[in-house]
């Protein structure tokens, strides 16, 4: 898989939501959610479909990648 869609990107910050919930007195995202939160919200301001995997900063593509190792 060399791009992944909003419909992924999503089902990842879910899952990472799920695990380890919003803590503080601000409800601040887990490291792991706000790294994709990223590039989430360029793929709906952009209005892109997808996003290659490269553009993907180091955080958001190892969230990723535990993501998928966690859902198989």
């Amino acid at each position: 898989m060399s791009e992944l869609t909003l419909m992924q990107i999503e089902a990842a910050i879910n899952y990472w939501r799920a695990r380890l919930p919003s803590a503080g007195e601000d409800l601040r995202l887990c490291a792991q959610a706000s790294a994709l939160a990223q590039p989430y919200a360029m793929m709906i301001l952009e209005r892109r479909v997808s996003v290659p995997l490269s553009e993907l900063s180091e955080n958001a593509s190892e969230a990723w990648k535990l993501y998928c190792l966690a859902a198989t």
